[in-house]
């Protein structure tokens, strides 16, 4: 990919961005939903994330590039790629975030952990709080889209490729449940009650 790949074009031209009525992870209701696995299906297009955020993150020393799973693995692994270091990814066990499948970090390792949305920060501030455990040197939490509006603070340097704020609302106050429009749960199609 060329280092013409634009966030915002990419955003646009995979269909990220969907519209309706959705139930988001938080429990909140919210008439815009950002789905960055409609532009990590194209390898390609992986690929032009991971150099752009290798490039934002090329003033850091890093060792490896961590992500938590599912959303930051193929992007975690792409910026990994580009910038020539080891990815691992984290993933829940039991409730909790660890590393499995033989992964480890060695204490003073120099970590990037990268995201596709961050929104409340909730799942790369996990993976932080795990490897920092482990005695590994966070020196910064990246994403492709920075969907918190400012909201999502980190202990360690944050940037994002794009920032793009989606009102949502508590379920009692949604204009999108007066109108009687179904709520879908993104990443299962599950048609809920409004």
């Amino acid at each position: 990919m060329e280092q013409t790949w634009k966030v915002e074009e990419a955003i646009q031209r995979t269909g990220v961005l969907k519209e309706g009525h959705f139930l988001l992870s938080s429990g909140r209701h919210s008439g815009q939903y950002m789905q960055c696995a409609q532009l990590l299906q194209h390898p390609a297009e992986a690929e032009g994330a991971g150099q752009a955020l290798a490039r934002l993150f090329a003033d850091l020393d890093v060792d490896v590039v961590v992500g938590p799973a599912l959303g930051g693995v193929i992007i975690a692994h792409e910026t990994a790629r580009a910038a020539g270091v080891r990815c691992l990814f984290a993933e829940r066990k039991e409730g909790k975030m660890t590393l499995r499948r033989g992964f480890s970090i060695q204490p003073g390792e120099k970590v990037l952990a990268i995201e596709d949305v961050v929104t409340t920060g909730g799942s790369v501030k996990e993976v932080v709080d795990l490897l920092e455990s482990m005695g590994a040197d966070i020196v910064g939490i990246g994403a492709i889209v920075d969907r918190s509006g400012g909201k999502a603070a980190f202990r360690h340097p944050f940037r994002a490729l794009m920032n793009h704020t989606i009102q949502s609302y508590a379920p009692e106050e949604c204009p999108l449940c007066d109108q009687g429009i179904p709520v879908i749960k993104p990443g299962s199609r599950e048609t809920l009650k409004a």
